[in-house]
């Protein structure tokens, strides 16, 4: 089970407490939390969060592959997740959109990560 959270704040729900997930939705806000986090950032989780935010650093050839890479790297400790691909659409501004493609307990899931290049 996993809180809500909306823009970096606990959802209430109204009866004193916080919403909460269970199953894909719970899977799912702990892969958007992975992705977003840059990895390093915790002092005493070194290995939480993912590299995407040094996709910018990097020869635009090179980003797709890249991006792949950090993708899987962030999610390994999702056991029962697997990483079957990502895309990366950028819009020429320094903004970019990565999509990943995943399979859960046999479910394709898909989730999209806003990134600044």
């Amino acid at each position: 089970m996993e809180l809500k959270l909306e823009q970096g704040d606990y959802v209430p729900d109204g009866l004193g407490g916080f919403e909460s997930l269970d199953g894909a939705q719970a899977l799912l806000a702990r892969v958007l939390f992975r992705l977003t986090a840059r990895r390093g950032q915790f002092p005493f989780l070194p290995d939480l969060g993912s590299r995407l935010y040094q996709l910018g650093r990097e020869k635009p050839s090179a980003r797709e592959a890249l991006a792949l890479q950090y993708v899987t790297e962030a999610l390994a400790p999702e056991t029962d997740l697997a990483v079957l691909g990502t895309q990366l659409t950028e819009d020429g501004s320094g903004a970019a959109t990565l999509t990943a493609q995943l399979e859960w307990q046999g479910a394709p899931l898909s989730v999209q990560v806003a990134l600044t290049l």
